[in-house]
Order: C-alpha cells, then sequence, then structure tokens
C-alpha cells in the first residue's frame, strides 16, 4: 500500500497528518492508524506480560528451593511496577523526540534482557536474591512501554475515536497480565524449547516428584519479542506533526488537571496492575489451600477485555460520569472483599459480619468485581484526558481564527499526549504499593485487611475529585 501521495516520505515519516479532517480520515487516515494500532497491540501486550512475569514466578520459587522470605516475595512481585512506573515518566516524552515507529521497536526490543536473564536465573536456586530483584526491576522495562504506546496511538486518531482507540490499545494490551498468569502454569510442565531451554528442576506435588521447567515462563516470550520489535520497525510510522521538545510537552506540569488525572488513574490502573501483581500471593497468603494460579488469571482477563468497554462508555456517556461511578463500585468492592477474608490476628480491622474462616468464593467474586471496574475505569479516565487538554488549550484560543484554533488544537494534542504518559507514569505505582501494602499489613497486623481499609478510603477521595472537577452540574471541567 502506498501512502506517499499524502506525504510518506523515506524513513516511514508521515509529514502530513490531519485527522480530524474527515476527507483525509476516510480517504487514507483510517488505514493508516488502524495498521499502526494494530502492530501497537501485540507490542503492548508482549510489554505487560514481561513486567507481570514474576507475579507468577515469584509464586513458584519457594518449591524450587529459594529461601525467600513471604515479605521478600512480595518485594520481587512489588518492584517490576516500581521500576515500571518510574521509567513511564521518562517513557512519556519520548515519542515526540524520537518517533513512534522507533520509540516502539526499541523499547520491545529492550524486553529481551528480563526475559533471557529471569530464564537463566530461575535454573540455580543459589542465585542471591539481590540478583533476583535486579532482574524483577529490569521488568520495569515492559511497564514502562505502556506510556509512550498510548502517547503515540493518541496521534493517530481524531477526537471522536481517540477513546475507543486507546481503550483498544490498552485493554487488548493489558491481556498480557492474564495471560502470563493463565500459560505460565502450562508451558513450565513440558520441555518445550528442548536443549537451548535448559535443564528441569524437581518438585514436590501431591506427594509426588515432578520435573518443571520453570525458565519457560520466562523463555516462551522471547521469539514473540523479536518479531513484534522487527515488525513495529518496518511496519509502523513516525508523525513529523508529532514531534515536540520536551519544553513544549512540560507545559502538562503547569496545569492542575495534569495532576488531578494522576490521582485519578492511580485509582483505577493503579489498581489494575496493583490487584493483578499480588493476586495471586494474597490467595496463597489468605487461602493456603488454594492453588492461586489456577484463579488469578481470570481477574485481569476481565480488567483487560473490558477497558475497550469504558472507553466507548466515555465516548457515549462522558468519561466524568462513567468514573465517578466507577469509584462507588470499586469503593463497594473492596468493602465486599473485607467480609470475605479469613479473620486472624486482625480481626479488630475486620467487618464485624465477615465469617472467621473466610469465603474464597465470596472473596473471588469480590476481586472480579473490583477488577472489572478498574477495566472500565481505566478506559474512562483515559477518555477524560484527551478532552480535557483540547478543551484547556482551545479556551485560550482566539475563536475567530481558524489558524490560531488550529494551532491550539495541535497544542491540545501534544499536551494531551505527553499527560496521558505522564498519567500513566504515576498511576503504575500502584501495581508496587498495593502488593507491598498487602506484606505490610501482614506483616504489621497478622493480615491484609489494613490495606484494604486504605484504599476504600482512596477510593472516596477519588469520588469526591471526580464529582466536585468534572462530573457535577457546572463543573469546572465537564467531560
Amino acid at each position: 500500500m502506498n501512502f506517499a501521495p499524502f506525504g510518506l516520505r523515506a524513513g516511514r515519516t508521515l509529514t502530513l497528518w490531519t485527522p480530524e479532517d474527515k476527507a483525509f480520515w476516510e480517504r487514507e487516515g483510517e488505514a493508516i492508524a488502524t495498521i499502526n494500532l494494530w502492530i501497537s497491540v501485540p507490542a503492548l501486550f508482549l510489554a505487560f506480560a514481561v513486567w507481570q512475569v514474576w507475579s507468577v514466578v515469584a509464586v513458584t520459587l519457594p518449591a524450587l528451593g529459594f529461601g525467600y522470605s513471604t515479605n521478600q516475595l512480595f518485594w520481587l512481585a512489588a518492584a517490576p511496577a516500581l521500576s515500571g512506573a518510574t521509567l513511564r515518566i521518562f517513557y512519556s516524552f519520548m515519542v515526540p523526540l524520537v518517533g513512534g515507529r522507533r520509540w516502539t521497536a526499541i523499547s520491545t526490543a529492550l524486553l529481551l534482557i528480563p526475559a533471557v536473564g529471569i530464564g537463566v536465573a530461575v535454573q540455580d536456586p543459589g542465585t542471591p536474591y539481590a540478583t533476583m530483584l535486579v532482574l524483577a526491576l529490569l521488568c520495569g522495562f515492559g511497564g514502562g512501554n505502556f506510556s509512550s504506546s498510548m502517547a503515540n496511538i493518541s496521534f493517530f486518531f481524531p477526537r471522536e475515536r481517540k477513546g475507543s482507540a486507546l481503550g483498544v490499545n490498552a485493554g487488548l494490551g493489558n491481556l498480557g497480565v492474564s495471560v502470563v498468569q493463565f500459560l505460565s502454569p502450562l508451558v513450565v510442565t513440558a520441555g518445550i524449547f528442548g536443549i537451548f531451554g535448559g535443564d528441569p528442576q524437581s518438585i514436590a506435588k501431591d506427594g509426588q516428584t515432578v520435573q518443571v521447567w520453570t525458565q519457560n515462563a520466562a523463555f516462551i516470550w522471547v521469539p514473540w519479542i523479536a518479531l513484534a520489535s522487527l515488525a513495529a520497525w518496518f511496519g509502523m510510522h513516525d508523525l513529523a506533526g508529532a514531534q515536540a521538545s520536551v519544553a513544549a510537552q512540560a507545559a502538562i506540569f503547569r496545569r492542575k488537571h495534569t495532576w488531578l488525572m494522576c490521582i485519578l488513574y492511580l485509582g483505577t490502573f493503579g489498581s489494575f496492575i496493583g490487584y493483578a501483581a499480588g493476586f495471586p500471593l494474597l490467595i496463597k497468603s489468605q487461602f493456603p489451600t488454594v492453588n492461586p494460579l489456577a484463579y488469578a488469571w481470570v481477574g485481569p482477563l476481565l480488567g483487560a477485555l473490558v477497558r475497550p468497554f469504558g472507553g466507548w462508555l466515555a465516548d457515549r456517556f462522558g468519561g466524568a460520569r462513567v468514573t465517578f461511578w466507577n469509584f462507588v463500585v470499586m469503593a463497594l468492592g473492596v468493602l465486599g472483599v473485607l467480609a470475605f477474608l479469613p479473620k486472624g490476628a486482625s480481626a479488630a480491622l475486620a467487618l464485624p459480619w465477615g465469617a472467621q474462616a473466610g469465603s474464597f468464593t465470596g472473596f473471588f467474586l469480590m476481586f472480579l468485581v473490583l477488577f472489572l471496574s478498574t477495566g472500565i475505569g481505566n478506559g474512562s479516565t483515559f477518555g477524560m484526558i484527551p478532552a480535557i487538554f483540547r478543551t484547556l488549550t482551545l479556551r485560550q484560543a482566539r475563536s475567530g481564527d481558524p489558524a490560531d484554533v488550529e494551532r491550539a488544537t495541535r497544542e491540545g494534542n501534544t499536551e494531551g499526549a505527553a499527560a496521558l504518559g505522564f498519567t500513566a507514569a504515576l498511576g503504575a505505582y500502584g501495581g508496587f504499593f498495593i502488593p507491598k501494602s498487602y506484606g505490610s499489613s501482614i506483616s504489621i497486623t497478622g493480615g491484609p485487611e489494613g490495606a484494604f481499609w486504605i484504599f476504600v478510603v482512596f477510593y472516596i477521595i477519588c469520588i469526591a475529585l471526580t464529582w466536585w472537577f468534572y462530573a457535577r452540574r457546572h463543573a469546572e471541567m465537564p467531560c
């Protein structure tokens, strides 16, 4: 397919890109945007898979002979989110500096480092904990990719399609969390890489000794990462119009709504990735007779699948209204989890009507509610951000001057893309705080209830902020 008449020059850089022009969009724009979206999706999927591989590997380490404490295991599950969130701050500015095609290819290829490293390290029970922690931090490469991926895709689509497109990119990308938790227990049962995959390990299971290839949980992603990197390099496009200096993008830090949306996205995506990272270990610690890997993948799957629906709802009914009611459901969902937890040393922090032995069925169903609501909230909050920043810049434009309106629209798109990336960066810290708060609460009180009560308070704050600034009548920034 040749798009040269519309500004495609050597190096796959598009010099002309006007998605708000309906004629251009219908003639060529939609086809180009769709190609970039559908190459971006698998690259982001692999990024999430590598980012969350420790949520599975950490659970299996004790059976392999690694003598790590419960708190150390929670650290391994939480560390990728800490580094990934920090990298997102830098990644959020990379697309206008480097180009979406180039950066997608480079950042995807970087995933090979932790994938190969983990596959080697888990084969030796004598691997120092410090090495494992470094490898966990390197998985943050996967977390960082989200900011640049979302910022890149936002440039390709017109305003009325941004919410849905970002929802598809993020929602299908988020599936990597669920797939890594579902697929890992399957691929470790056979030596699928032959002599290239290393020797098996022996573990006790149901009173019998069985062989497993734990390294496959990481190695399985290596060939796909290589293919996705090549697809991005040769199949995607850079947009000349998306180029911007760090100074131009840094305007978002002066916007109050940047920081408000960071809080709201911490409540939605931070909850999604935090619950996903800590769910297997939380199940194992609270319901020891339950196999966590048989259930942990279901919640992230639902949350990822429903995210595009959240983006569609935001486009259809308004992101603020959807986000407001979503936080209400999340607060109620946490109260439901508290009701079904086992009541041990931390019974004073629990709800009074909860059964002492707890109920895994109730606990699991309440977590499914939480995962569904985080997925919808992920889509609705990201639907709000482009609209907010476009409105902010258009309010400053001279309404009768088409050139000024065009300039303001361009600045709004640039700021909106930067805000998407930066908001995603701070939101990702939830992936660290939630698993770590479980470990800290269990260490201090004997149970995770203290952490859940903090979550309830935080969601109430998010409800208030959403209503006051965005959802109420005569709100400062209705969207």
